[in-house]
């Protein structure tokens, strides 16, 4: 095997550049829309050639955290903090820590009945007529009897979305993209087989209904009842996938 010593080095500086700029991006000392120096200047400044910086700029660039102009006045820009980037690198990160099993189904209901209440709570107290549409929309997807697994299982995650969303808070969307990207799809990867469609659609009507009414306890309930009843298919879903085990199929 042949080691090649001097991409690793070079890997290495291009990462200690970027991570020197990022940090003067999140403490404020480059301000969003910013001019960053040159190529060149940055190469000077640094002590380093000029590929080396071009790899520490696509790093910084793959982040979100500076975007490129051309002509006369272009260059290397901060970038305004994109949360829905952010987010997906959160939401990558806590998929890996559930395929590993770091977290075992239980937390992730109790993760999921807490924040979602409080959700719920939210957007019964101003329900949002665009927010209320978007989520009958979706119901009205899962109602259909046709539809493919695969397209239930994203309809039920846009649902979620949308309830997020319909309360308007940022701090909170950001925190739940997580919940709602990560650890929804996960479940119905699980359970899709075990539980009823009409079940689901059922309850995700109570909830819209609740908030439609401004009756946060009423949202908050079917919420509980549709987690428990995600529990109880997780449940059902191992208990069949260890049926086929011993019966020896080959898809256990």
């Amino acid at each position: 095997m042949i080691l090649k010593y001097d991409e690793v080095v070079r890997s290495g500086i291009a990462k200690q550049v970027a991570e020197n700029i990022r940090s003067a991006i999140m403490d404020g000392r480059l301000k969003v829309d910013e001019r960053l120096p040159s190529e060149e200047d940055l190469a000077r400044s640094f002590g380093i050639s000029r590929p080396t910086v071009r790899e520490a700029l696509k790093r910084l660039a793959a982040q979100n955290l500076i975007h490129s102009k051309r002509g006369p006045t272009g260059g290397n820009f901060v970038k305004r903090p994109d949360p829905e980037g952010l987010s997906k690198a959160i939401t990558g990160a806590a998929t890996l820590l559930v395929g590993v099993g770091a977290f075992d189904i239980e937390e992730i209901i109790t993760a999921r009945r807490e924040t979602e209440t409080i959700c719920c709570r939210l957007a019964a107290e101003r329900p949002d007529p665009a927010y209320l549409a978007l989520m009958e929309d979706e119901i009205r997807v899962q109602e259909d009897k046709s539809l493919s697994d695969e397209d239930f299982c994203a309809s039920d995650v846009r649902f979620h979305r949308a309830l997020v969303d319909s309360t308007g808070n940022g701090p909170l969307k950001l925190m739940m993209y997580t919940v709602i990207e990560a650890f929804i799809p996960i479940t119905n990867m699980i359970v899709f087989r075990v539980r009823e469609r009409r079940r689901v659609a059922s309850l995700h009507r109570d909830i819209l209904e609740g908030i439609r009414a401004g009756d946060a306890a009423r949202a908050v309930a079917a919420l509980g009842q549709l987690l428990d009843y995600v529990s109880q298919s997780y449940a059902a879903a191992l208990q069949a996938r260890e049926n086929r085990k011993l019966a020896g199929s080959p898809e256990a």
